[in-house]
C-alpha cells in the first residue's frame, strides 16, 4: 500500500503510519509507504503538526523522510492510494500502461464515502491535523479491513 498525497508531509505519512499499525493489528504482512506527487519537500521528515497528531494517537511517524511518487511504485505496489481527486488525477497520468497498481482514494474503502477527499491541514492548525487524524485513521481501518477480507477469500 502506497499512500499519496501533494508534498507527502502531512496526509500520506500520517496514512502510512495508521496503515502500518491497522495491518499488524490485522496480522497483515503487507508493505507500506507514502510519497508525493510534487518535489516540494524530498527528504524532509513529516510536518510537525502531523507528527504531533499521529504521536497524540500512539503512532510514530518522525523517521518517515518525503519522496515523490517512481515510474518503479506502479508495480511494486498492489494499491495506490491518492487523498484526494487532485493527487489521483495526478497518478493516473503518470501510471505507465503496464504498471499493475489498483489507484484509488483513501475514502473509497469507507462506506457511503467513496470519491470524498481527505482535507488538506497543511494551512490549519493543530485541530485541522487532528481532524485529518481521525479521517485518514478511519480510511485507513477500512482499507486494512478490505484487504484482510481479500485475503482472506482468496486462501478460501
Amino acid at each position: 500500500m502506497l499512500f499519496v498525497c501533494l508534498g507527502n508531509i502531512c496526509r500520506s505519512p500520517m496514512a502510512e503510519g495508521a496503515f502500518r499499525v491497522a495491518a499488524q493489528e490485522r496480522g497483515l504482512a503487507v508493505l507500506v509507504d507514502s510519497a508525493g506527487t510534487a518535489s516540494y519537500h524530498l527528504g524532509l521528515e513529516p510536518d510537525p503538526r502531523a507528527i504531533a497528531a499521529a504521536r497524540a494517537n500512539g503512532i510514530d511517524i518522525a523517521g518517515q523522510a518525503a519522496r515523490q511518487i517512481e515510474r518503479d511504485d506502479f508495480y511494486r505496489f498492489s494499491h495506490i492510494i491518492a487523498m484526494d481527486r487532485a493527487n489521483l488525477e495526478s497518478l493516473q497520468s503518470k501510471a505507465p500502461r503496464a504498471g499493475t497498481a489498483r489507484l484509488a482514494m483513501l475514502l473509497d474503502a469507507v462506506e457511503g464515502r467513496r470519491g470524498e477527499p481527505v482535507a488538506d491541514p497543511y494551512y490549519g492548525d493543530a485541530a485541522a491535523f487532528e481532524a485529518a487524524w481521525q479521517v485518514i485513521s478511519r480510511g485507513t481501518q477500512a482499507w486494512a479491513d478490505k484487504l484482510l477480507r481479500e485475503s482472506t477469500q482468496a486462501s478460501a
